[in-house]
């Protein structure tokens, strides 16, 4: 089987061209490409399909084996995989697990990918709860490099509240008027993350400095530096939201199963 890995910001997927439906991967299989010990490593997994009415379809894994939600660096990855793979195009549409995503390609070569609105934030006695795509949960820290991200992150995920479905669990640090330093607890790969996509959105979103309007946010993450930018329209409202950054080609290859 021939696969190709990319990373955005660190979080890295193996993906495969599947447009001629000829891959099909059990849970299992999914898993064991995955494993950074025994495989070829990754957060995720990804299928690039064809779809009509869509540029291409993203159907992606979570490196536990199982079908995941909606994953930001995910979807600029696979957006620069289409690319690469001779779907040239400046502007895109495809389709994913929360439904249908545009994306394009800025000047200085970042891959722009537009999210779902979001219509509500929960505040949890200071905390945040939020869906960009797959569920987060927003802790604000002040001091994110000495926060045990692992250990409360896997707390939290697996409380009473969270345990049956799962939540992305998000630290964040202010360090600006219109910057955060962000690091996440992922679901599905059950550990810290060197950058989440969604994560990233969520966090960003909570953080918003115009009450009304434009906003853009600059976000460091362990893995590198992305950018939100999104109109805040109301109280809890957010529309035309983008998650921008770098979506690396890092090699290819091929693998018996």
């Amino acid at each position: 089987m021939n696969f190709s890995k990319y990373q955005g910001t660190g979080n890295d997927f193996i993906i495969i061209d599947n447009r001629d439906k000829s891959v099909s991967l059990s849970e299992e299989q999914i898993n064991h490409l995955c494993n950074r010990k025994f495989g070829i490593g990754a957060d995720g997994l990804m299928l690039l399909q064809e779809k009509e009415g869509y540029d291409f379809e993203m159907i992606y894994y979570n490196a536990d084996g199982k079908p995941g939600s909606m994953c930001g660096n995910g979807g600029r990855c696979l957006t620069q995989f289409a690319f690469d793979c001779g779907i040239k195009k400046h502007h895109y549409k495809f389709i994913a697990s929360d439904g249908e995503h545009k994306a394009s390609f800025a000047d200085n070569g970042w891959v722009n990918l537009k999210m779902k609105d979001v219509d509500e934030i929960i505040n949890l006695h200071g905390e945040y709860i939020l869906n960009t795509g797959s569920p987060h949960y927003v802790k604000v820290v002040d001091d994110i490099d000495a926060t045990d991200v692992f250990k409360i992150g896997h707390e939290i995920r697996y409380s009473k509240d969270f345990e049956q479905d799962g939540i992305n669990v998000n630290f964040v640090e202010q360090t600006g008027k219109d910057s955060i330093y962000v690091r996440t607890y992922e679901r599905g790969v059950e550990d810290e993350t060197l950058s989440c996509g969604t994560g990233v959105t969520a966090s960003a979103l909570v953080f918003y400095h115009n009450e009304n309007g434009f906003n853009r946010i600059e976000v460091k993450t362990i893995g590198g530096n992305l950018a939100v930018e999104f109109d805040k329209v109301g109280d809890q409202k957010f529309q035309n939201i983008w998650l921008c950054g770098a979506a690396t080609f890092v090699f290819k290859g091929e693998i018996s199963l």
